[in-house]
């Protein structure tokens, strides 16, 4: 979608969004609409008893000089950034599909931030976001026609928050094209190609291992996880040096499982499906680089994908194999289906002898008992250091990418702890997220403070949200961006 920005509103906009604050839906005049059309509007929004609530919108056509005028009365609640972001998805949710090419929101007597103006703005552009390229007979009611939002009157100051915004909305699309992607499109191989494509030309630094070189590193857990499928494994790395030259302070680490399968623990069919989004954290980790590149962030910071499939076949890996992984901590297989920690164990362990953070998060769809802790409300967050850990929950509250913090101790670290290796891969029933996460922190060296992030439950959603259809939200962009601008940055 085309976002433009006008100090005026134009003579006759085909269709015309007036934001209203909470609780002042009756006054006396509505900005933007002449004599004849107040007593209308008035009435549309005491009839749909509207009061200006975030995201409500009354519809109302008049007539005017021979032509139709469509108004939509836009509810921005108390007027913060996240109301305003909450109407900037409803106003494009309303006309995405409507027949309508173009709307205009006249913010000339609303009183946003540049700040709140620019969200709105990017919500609206989030919320155009479809995936229609493999739906060749989709019905004309269906598909999208609405391809501009004018904004007029925007506060000054709008378009240095609207750039930084829409870097954010550009990372935002590609996590969402690499979520939603089917498994036969999209698979380790691919997956560097497509990243790469779409960064081309931001100056970021790309490096790419194989599998004959990860062999070479001994990354056995990895390899482990892939040796059952025909597509070959890749770690792929995306560095930004915005603060000069030298180490990354900061290290982004994703889990990029293209298709779980289980291996040989098969998962049920009903619902497998579903299992193309296991490498969300990985896509959220390629669209916060590319975010990032593109505002040209000041910070020095690399993101590190570890790509594999894992499939059940006759050289695949059994319940009961003992691994060694890149650190030389050996693993004890129990369940193939607990592979995205493998894959993190050598992936964090490749980053820190490769580039040397001081800080790493990471990003995984790793447990089931993440969803059945927390729904899909809230991903779910693990530290090993209380400053690193509240930063990461205030970014997320500012950004509605919103975490909750569990514990780690070593009373769940012993549950992982295996007869005959140095650890195994699952504990008991009980805690699974936390055992999940204890078995991370093995891998990180000491000295380094350490997130990880289990949002299981978020990169996927059966039903709308704000800003997002059903489908791929792009979850952990906006967060990490804003962890990024506010640890780092400020």
């Amino acid at each position: 979608m085309q976002i433009a920005f006008s100090p005026t509103l134009s003579a006759a906009p085909a269709i015309l969004a007036l934001p209203v604050e909470k609780d002042v839906a009756g006054r006396e005049r509505w900005a933007g609409l002449g004599d004849a059309h107040q007593a209308l509007a008035t009435a549309a929004a005491a009839a749909a008893r509207f009061e200006g609530e975030a995201g409500a919108i009354v519809e109302l056509f008049a007539a005017e000089e021979g032509r139709t005028a469509r108004v939509l009365l836009l509810g921005v609640g108390a007027g913060g950034e996240a109301d305003w972001e909450k109407a900037g998805g409803a106003l494009v949710a309303k006309l995405l599909t409507s027949g309508a090419t173009e709307v205009t929101a006249d913010f000339s007597a609303a009183s946003p931030t540049p700040k709140a103006a620019a969200r709105f703005a990017a919500a609206a552009a989030q919320r155009s976001w479809r995936y229609d390229q493999y739906r060749t007979k989709l019905p004309e009611k269906q598909k999208a026609t609405l391809t501009t939002l004018t904004i007029a009157g925007a506060p000054a100051g709008t378009d240095e928050a609207w750039g930084k915004q829409a870097a954010v909305v550009s990372g935002l699309d590609l996590t969402r094209n690499l979520v939603a992607a089917p498994p036969n499109i999209l698979y380790p191989e691919s997956f560097v190609e497509l990243v790469r494509k779409e960064v081309e030309g931001l100056g970021l630094e790309i490096v790419v291992v194989d599998e004959a070189e990860m062999a070479d590193h001994g990354m056995g857990a990895l390899l482990g996880v892939s040796q059952g499928s025909v597509r070959e494994a890749r770690i792929l790395a995306l560095k930004w040096n915005g603060a000069g030259e030298g180490d990354p302070t900061l290290a982004l680490v994703g889990k990029g499982v293209t298709f779980d399968t289980g291996g040989i623990s098969l998962k049920p069919g009903p619902g497998m499906e579903d299992m193309k989004w296991d490498m969300g954290g990985a896509g959220a980790v390629a669209g916060t680089m590319k975010a990032l590149a593109a505002r040209k962030a000041k910070v020095n910071v690399v993101g590190v994908m570890g790509l594999v499939e894992n499939m059940p076949d006759g050289n695949a890996q059994r319940p009961g194999d003992v691994v060694t992984s890149m650190s030389g901590q050996t693993i004890e297989i129990l369940n193939t289906d607990a592979e995205g920690r493998l894959v993190l164990a050598d992936a964090i362990t490749w980053t820190q002898k490769t580039f040397r953070p001081k800080t790493i998060v990471d990003l995984a769809t790793l447990t089931g008992a993440m969803i059945v802790s927390l729904g899909n409300e809230y991903g779910g967050l693990f530290a090993n250091d209380d400053a690193l850990a509240d930063t990461l929950l205030a970014a997320g509250l500012a950004t509605g990418d919103k975490l909750w913090r569990f514990p780690l101790s070593d009373t769940y670290n012993k549950l992982i702890d295996s007869p005959i290796a140095d650890m195994k891969n699952v504990g008991p029933r009980g805690a699974g997220s936390i055992t999940a996460a204890q078995f991370i922190q093995r891998f990180v060296d000491d000295g380094v403070t350490w997130a990880h992030l289990d949002i299981a439950g978020m990169v996927w959603s059966d039903k709308p949200g704000a800003t997002y259809d059903k489908g791929a939200t792009g979850y952990g962009v906006k967060l990490l961006d804003r962890f990024v601008a506010d640890m780092f940055e400020g």
